[in-house]
């Protein structure tokens, strides 16, 4: 059984499954990456392409406290230049919801949101992150992209050359995704490996970031 559990130790798993459920899974000690693999309503869908249709910038952030574990999250004002469209009311409470269960699943009190509009990659290589766990989804355009544990050499992150292009493996567009980072108690030097994918030419992506700050 020790032996077992030092095996275990020394690697991580990705799991994704068709329910929320599926999110339960990044508290297991050995994973790293848990995904529900959900379908976007058609109401929030449409919002996201025809906001993004628009052509404007959005590069909005709120650090959200939440005093109890049934607290709605305030996103007042979020977004405030895209309420006039058709389906704003419903992106909202999606948001809400996602803030929500991200809160109840971690204990989380304090939670830093970022929602942006992108044309670029952001973080173009490889890399892991400094956070105790980060929920990542993209309403519209490209998923990020990740790896499998030992598909790359943790000690190349950030080289080009070294990116296993053969064995990428893509979020798709309205998949919730849980990425565990450096700084989740145990998962020192497992933080999942991922990037931002690069649009193609004249595409942009509407992505929500959550992190957990207490």
């Amino acid at each position: 059984m020790l032996a077992l559990k030092l095996l275990q130790n020394r690697t991580r798993h990705q799991h994704q499954g068709p329910t929320p459920k599926a999110l339960t899974r990044i508290l297991e000690d050995d994973t790293n990456l848990a995904a529900w693999q959900r379908q976007l309503p058609l109401h929030i869908s449409d919002f996201a392409q025809l906001l993004l249709s628009l052509n404007e910038p959005l590069a909005e952030s709120l650090c959200l406290e939440l005093p109890s574990e049934d607290a709605e999250p305030d996103l007042t004002g979020l977004a405030s230049g895209f309420r006039d469209l058709e389906g704003y009311e419903g992106f909202i409470a999606d948001l809400k919801w996602l803030v929500s269960a991200f809160a109840c699943l971690l204990g989380a009190r304090r939670i830093g949101l970022r929602l942006r509009v992108l044309d670029k990659a952001m973080c173009p290589r490889f890399h892991v992150d400094h956070v105790p766990v980060r929920l990542i989804t993209t309403y519209a355009g490209v998923g990020s992209q990740w790896l499998k544990e030992g598909a790359m050499d943790r000690q190349q992150l950030g080289q080009a050359n070294a990116e296993p292009q053969a064995q990428i493996q893509q979020l798709k567009s309205g998949e919730v995704a849980l990425l565990k980072g450096e700084k989740w108690h145990g998962n020192e030097g497992f933080g999942l490996i991922h990037r931002s994918p690069q649009p193609a030419a004249g595409e942009r992506r509407l992505i929500l970031t959550l992190d957990w700050l207490g």
